[in-house]
């Protein structure tokens, strides 16, 4: 039993990357097909769009390779996991290589279906950047906050133990010591 969160990250992460197997093969298969059938109609590709699909299936393909040499599990002869790999359902820069990742499938078949309009979607990346940069740069860019504007910031709500206390201390209650803060 000690290592059971080990076997179960494993476990998550061989079912997503076998997930993003089937989807980085579907975005391949079905881009081409539509391209092939788009040039067997009479309606060439042009030399931009076929360039702008060989950097996003290079983008797709790097980021997919880096997915699982990151959450493959190493396992032993016997099949124990020896380690689980980083876990892929992690916050942070795992969680946007999936959101490029899917954005460039995304834009892969639609550029296939739709035209070349659809690569102008690739701008949200670098948007959300500027949008995540903006806000981590903020305090130090002499921004003030909400709480420093006066604005009503919604506060955590109190458990039972600390609305009773409140109460107690509201009244005056001499069993409640009231904390100051040094600063």
């Amino acid at each position: 039993m000690a290592n059971t969160s080990a076997k179960k990250i494993a476990a998550q992460n061989e079912a997503a990357l076998k997930n993003l197997l089937y989807g980085q093969v579907a975005n391949n298969i079905i881009a081409l097909i539509v391209r092939l059938l788009y040039r067997s109609l009479g309606r060439p590709n042009s030399i931009t769009a076929i360039v702008f699909s060989l950097i996003t299936l290079g983008l797709s393909q790097f980021i997919y390779t880096r997915l699982t040499s990151m959450g493959k599990p190493r396992r032993d002869a016997s099949g124990a996991v020896v380690s689980p790999g980083d876990d892929l359902n992690q916050a942070g820069v795992t969680e946007w290589m999936f959101d490029v990742l899917y954005i460039s499938w995304a834009v892969q078949v639609g550029s296939a279906v739709l035209g070349e309009w659809v690569w102008w979607i690739y701008a949200v990346i670098p948007a959300f950047a500027a949008y995540k940069l903006w806000g981590l740069a903020a305090p130090f860019l002499g921004t003030r906050s909400a709480s420093e504007e006066g604005e009503n910031v919604p506060m955590e709500p109190l458990s039972k133990r600390q609305e009773k206390l409140k109460k107690r201390s509201d009244r005056g209650d001499p069993r409640v010591k009231v904390q100051t803060r040094r600063a």
